[in-house]
Formats: C-alpha cells, structure tokens, sequence
C-alpha cells in the first residue's frame, strides 16, 4: 500500500495538453506568459497584448476592441480604437444576438432587440449612411513595433533626466557669467567714472566728454556681452551634441538587441526575404543608386505626409509617441525618415515662440533645446532617427549658404555648416531639414508646397534636400571628411570653389550645363565676350521660361554710362539649350545672375506677371577690353529669336529660324499659326534713335494660317524687332485686350 502511494500520479483525463495560440503571433500561450482568454475567447502573449496601431503595453483594464467590426479580434489602446460613428448603426454581437456599443465592458443594454430595423425606410437608410472606418485592418506579423514600447519610453525618462540636469547645469553657469559680467562692467565703470571726475576737477575734460565717455563704455559692455554670449552658446550646443550623441547610440542599442533576437526567433524564415536593418552603422559608401530611381514624384509619400501636417499641428509630449505615431503608416525605413524630415519642415523651428516658464513635460517643452539655441534642425533629426531605428550622423563642413557668392573663398568661418546623412534602404543619403523647411509664399507661386488652412498663403518645403544625391549635393555642401562626399572620386576644396553656384530649382527643373567643367568665374575674351550654355530634358523645354540680371560684383549697380546692363546680355535657344552671350562692357566684374519658373502656354498667354526663382549665379571677369560694346537695342525682356513664339504660341517659323537676321533694306518674316492667335503687333528699336520713327516700318497681316510681318529700314545699322499678339479665346481685362510678347528678333540691316 506504501508502494502504491509513492508512485507517481497520471494525468488526469480532464487536465488540456494542447496550449493555446497567440491570436497576434501565432505561437504557442504559455501559462506563465499568457494574457486571457479575453471575452472573444481570444490568447495574447504578454510582450504581444499592446496596441495594434501604436504597440502600448496593454492591460486588461485598458484595452479595447474595434467598436465598428466585431470581426476583427485585435487589440487597441483608448486614442487608436476605430470608434463608432454617430451615423453608424448599432453592432450586434454573436454572443447573445444583442446589440452593443463595440467596448470590452459589460453595458447596459443601449437599444430594443431588433429596434426600428423591421422598418424598411430606416433600414435602409442605415445602411446608406454608414462611412468608411477610419483605421483598417493592417495585415502583418506580430506587433507592429521592434522595440518595446515601455523600454522605449523608460529610456527616454531617463535621457530626459539627463537633460534636466544639463539644462539646470547651463541656468547655473549663465547666472554665473551675467553676475560676474556685471560684477566687472560696474567695476570698470566706477573705476573709468572716478578717472574722469578727477580729471574735470582739474579742468581737463569737460561736461561734454561724460556723454563720449558712457558711450564707449556701453559700446564696449555690449560688445563685451555678445562675445561672452556667444562662446557660451558655442559650448552649450556642444555639450548638447555630445549627450544627444550619446543618447541615440544608447537609443539604437535597444533596437540592436531587438533587431538581433528577432532575428534569432526567425531563424527559419525564408532566405528569400529582404535583407534587415543592419544593427551597426556601415561605413560612407556611395549609394547603390540614385534618388530618381526610387521615387520620381512626392505622391508616393503622401500619406506619409500628410500625417506629418497633422501631427505637427497636435501636442504630444514624448518623442516616442511622437515617432510612433509619425511612423505609423511607413512601410519601410525611407518612409520613417520622410515622416521625420516632413514633420521638421512643417513645424518650422525658427519661428517658434516659448514661453518664458517653459514646462518640461509639455509639447513645446519636448523642444527646450530650440528655446535654448543648444539644438538645431540636424541636431533634433539624428535624435528622432534614433528614436525610429535609424543610423543617422551629423556631418560638419562649408556651405554655399546666404551671403555666398561665385568665387568666394572658404577660409573663414563665415560658411560653417552642418547636415545630414541617414542610411536608408542600404546606402547613405543626405538629408538638410534647415534648407528644406517650409516658408511662406504667395499661394500661386509653386505647386509643390502644402496649403495653409487660413488664406492665401502657402507653406512650400523643398524635396531637393531630402535624399538628395551626393553627384548634386556637393555643389552645395563640403563636408570635413572627404569620405562623406558619399562620391567614387572625392573632390577638394579647391575644385568646390570652382564649382558652379547653383540651387536646388536646378535640378528641380533636370537642367545641365552643356559644358560639363564650367566653372563659377568665367572670363571674357579681350572683346568682352562670354558663354554660358545649360542643356534642359524635353519636359523643361515645353514649359520653362528664363530671365537674368547682371550687375557689377562689387557694388548693387545695375548700369553703365546710363545704359543697363541687361542689353549687354543676349539670350537665345540653341537646339536644346539656353545660351546666355554676355558682352561685358567694363573690366570692372559683373554678376550674372540666371532665374526659370515653369509656366504654361495658357498661363503666358494672359499676360499675368511671372515670378521667377534663381537656378545658377555666375561671376564674369574680363582683364582687359580691346573694343567699345555697343548695347543691344532696347527691346522687351526675355529670350531672342522664334523658339519662345513656337513653344508658348504655337508660332512655326517659315523664314527665320535664328535669332540673328542679315537682311538688306527689305524684310519679311512669315509664321504658321497652330492657335487661333489674332491681331499681331510688330514693333522696331534702335539705339539713339526715338521708337515714334520707326513706328511706320512694320506692316503684320494675316492670310489664312499665315502671319506675315514686313520690315523696311529707313537707315543701315542694328534694330531689334519685337512682335507681340494675343489669343483669340482670352477675355477682355478691364474692357482692354491686352497683347503678350511672343518673339523678337536681331536684325543687321544694309541700306545701299
């Protein structure tokens, strides 16, 4: 019987072998790590039981179930639960065939069994008032996030400990600096105040050299001031780097050790699957390919996009929400650091306005490093990488920033700057938030730019600084380290500044310069002479108007001997070029200065003003002048000779085709019309000579689809035609048609 005791029990038959499934995994439910059954007869692991948008942890007091699908079986937390609309109709459970409102919680019974559905008018109208749920079912493996949520957030409880004390530690050693500041200038003062007191008793000075005298010493104790704020600034923003340095390598080690036991529990995944993150930085190597062959065109962000505009608009008051529910719909890490990038150039960083006690747990308190001057655009973009997983660093160099212009030499401070790079889809890419960030504009100026909700303006972001290619980059931005040109051949520094000056609507449009080594200054030939060619794709040809100003380098002057500068510049299409003929008239240095827009026909048609922006700056020397230029006749601004006429107006040239004509006394100059274009208006200038003379020597008339225009000229010399004419289907402005310059022509006449 004492045997029979001591052997060992069986199981009972009651007792359940078979463990229970993880509804967000899969995997088996352990007892010791189990959540549940939850009233759908649901399973979560404990690391699993969070929210099916956002990853919070979860309890089974805060959780809630999709109030408008009784399908769907996931878990959310309170702000992302999808909730039911006031149009909606009541759900019914499969329980007990009642209806409820969708909540875990045991309710009262809110509707009559079957109330008002037997009538057909209301039926029916339920189910044609029913909207689209705002959070659809997302199909993927286990919770959406790598890192834990909780881990997430106590490690940024303690980063934000360490910023507190730093903070506290810069209050401290400014009351510090101001109290011996004004310790000394008071010192200095009475010393400087006795001095001159004794020398007025001795006749010396009189009353009037106590008025110079405060002036120089305030002169020198605001001078004194701004260098001691400044040097302290400068080590406020370093001390800053370096802990927020330190923060986000601590920030990516806890994805590193997420990334590698994921990678250890699906060990027996597919090897077909894309490769992961990596959890260590890779060296700078040029990327594998360029921006264009990942995206063309911004709509694919969207979303994306659009979720930044609203966060950026909200409060929330910890970056790990903040990434969190940026990233919420990225799909992949490019759409994480566009989620960031967007959020930046939105929420606009300079002209953030701080109150003076500035709470630190609240949204703008997120941002005390703005307030301080301590953190700046680049700074805050390696942190919120950090926080998404990203390997991101701060690259330090020059600049071809404000106040810079062609043939400037870096030996200064004075273009100090610092961007950008973040490793996205297997290579190093550049990102500028500062140079990307939104600014105002009028609201018909560029389609590129996210509307304002309040009027007529809108906030326009540039997509250039956004991964942008490092072959493009570097026309802008020297970095320190030659490796992080991120280019097969490093340049010098030496080879940037000889770099042409252009900006981003460069590339923007697709232009190129014709001659692939043109540098930033340019010297004329003894006659004064010199050429800048940019070849455009047949997209920007179609739609792209140029302009220019020159003036002199030194100086804002825009004119010679009276006459301007402008008629010393002659602009034409070539084939598929803009040429740029500048005829300097002095061996003083000009500035040329190129600006496009994108116009359409039937914008220029109606005559509207156009805006333009600049693409490229060019400095033009010239050492010595052999000859006297002579200005091109006054003429309307803009491009010389027929192909703006074929390309706006529809205008095919039968005759002439250059912009230059060799005639002799008589000229005829005939077109094809492709519009129904009507009353054309030719026009003749020349220098010193009044336009009221020549205003009989242009006769314009239409046969059929022809239009013909008749020169005669009273005397030998240079004239410059302009031809001008309006469409048909335009309205009247003000009771007036308004005619609109399509082409002009320079013509080289001899009269026998």
């Amino acid at each position: 019987m004492l045997l029979h005791e001591v052997r060992p029990k069986r199981a009972p038959l009651y007792f359940p072998m078979v463990k229970e499934l993880c509804h967000r995994c899969g995997k088996p439910v352990y007892p010791t790590d189990k959540v549940g059954p939850l009233k759908d007869s649901t399973f979560f692991h404990q690391g699993c039981f969070k929210c099916y948008i956002c990853g919070t942890r979860l309890a089974l007091k805060t959780y809630c179930n999709n109030r408008n699908n009784i399908d769907d079986q996931e878990v959310y937390c309170n702000n992302h639960v999808p909730n039911a609309n006031p149009h909606d109709p009541p759900v019914q459970t499969k329980a007990n065939g009642k209806l409820s409102n969708g909540n875990h919680t045991n309710g009262s019974e809110r509707y009559p069994k079957d109330a008002g559905l037997k009538d057909i008018k209301i039926a029916h109208a339920l189910k044609a008032t029913q909207v689209s749920k705002p959070y659809p079912k997302i199909k993927h493996e286990g919770a959406k996030y790598i890192v834990d949520y909780d881990a997430q957030t106590r490690l940024e409880l303690l980063h934000r400990e360490d910023e507190d004390k730093l903070y506290q530690i810069f209050d401290e050693n400014r009351q510090k600096e101001l109290n011996e500041f004004e310790h000394e200038t008071k010192e200095e003062w009475e010393q400087a105040l006795a001095d001159f007191a004794r020398k007025y008793e001795k006749g010396q000075v009189d009353r009037k050299g106590k008025e110079d005298l405060i002036r120089h010493l305030t002169i020198k104790r605001e001078k004194k001031l701004e260098t001691i704020t400044h040097r302290r600034k400068e080590r406020e923003r370093m001390k800053t780097t370096e802990l927020i340095d330190k923060q986000a390598e601590e920030m990516l080690n806890l994805f590193r050790q997420a990334r590698l036991e994921r990678e250890h529990n699906e060990f027996e995944a597919s090897s077909s699957d894309p490769p992961s993150y990596p959890t260590t930085p890779p060296p700078p190597m040029p990327p594998s390919c360029s921006k264009r062959h990942i995206y063309t065109d911004t709509s694919v962000f969207d979303q994306i996009d659009q979720i930044a505009i609203s966060v950026a608009q909200s409060e929330v008051t910890t970056f790990t929400d903040l990434i969190r529910t940026l990233t919420d719909g990225a799909r992949s890490d490019i759409d994480k650091a566009r989620a960031i990038y967007r959020w930046i150039t939105v929420k606009n960083l300079n002209v953030m306005v701080f109150d003076n006690d500035l709470d630190v747990n609240t949204p703008m308190g997120l941002l005390r490093g703005i307030k301080y001057g301590t953190e700046s655009y680049h700074v805050l973009f390696k942190r919120l990488c950090s926080y998404a997983g990203l390997h991101c660093v701060v690259i330090k160099g020059y600049s071809k920033s404000a106040g810079y212009q062609p043939g400037f030499k870096f030996d200064d401070s004075r273009f100090r700057n610092t961007w950008n790079a973040v490793f996205l889809d297997g290579s190093w890419r550049f990102v500028q938030c500062n140079w990307g960030a939104r600014h105002l504009v009028n609201a018909k100026e560029n389609s590129r730019t996210q509307v304002q909700r309040d009027g007529n303006l809108r906030y326009e972001y540039d997509d250039h600084y956004f991964m942008t290619d490092p072959e493009e980059f570097i026309y802008e931005f020297f970095p320190q380290d030659a490796e992080w040109q991120l280019l097969p051949r490093p340049i010098s520094l030496k080879q940037f500044e000889t770099l042409p000056f252009v900006r981003s609507l460069f590339f923007r449009y697709g232009l190129r310069f014709t001659d692939s080594n043109m540098p930033a200054v340019i010297q004329a030939d003894k006659t004064g002479a010199a050429t800048i060619s940019i070849s455009m794709t047949p997209e920007a040809m179609d739609n792209l108007i140029f302009h220019y100003n020159l003036r002199f380098y030194d100086g804002d002057e825009t004119e010679v001997n009276g006459m301007s500068l402008k008629r010393f510049v002659m602009q034409s299409m070539v084939d598929d070029s803009i040429v740029f003929r500048v005829h300097a008239p002095t061996t003083r240095p000009l500035l040329l200065d190129i600006f496009a827009n994108a116009v359409s026909p039937g914008h220029y048609l109606t005559g509207q003003p156009i805006k333009f922006k600049s693409v490229c700056k060019f400095k033009i020397t010239c050492e010595s002048l052999n000859v006297i230029m002579v200005p091109l006749p006054e003429c309307a601004s803009g491009e010389w000779g027929p192909a703006k006429a074929y390309r706006l107006f529809g205008l095919i040239p039968l005759t002439h085709e250059d912009a230059i004509i060799n005639c002799s006394q008589y000229c005829e100059i005939r077109f094809r019309m492709l519009k129904p274009l009507v009353e054309f208006v030719a026009s003749l200038h020349r220098n010193r000579t009044d336009d009221r003379h020549l205003q009989r020597c242009c006769i314009t008339s239409i046969r059929d689809d022809e239009v013909i225009v008749k020169v005669e000229f009273p005397d030998e010399g240079q004239y410059g035609l302009d031809i001008y004419t309006r469409d048909a289907s335009q309205p009247n402005i003000n009771g007036k048609q308004l005619l609109t310059h399509c082409c002009k022509y320079l013509i080289n006449a001899r009269v026998d």
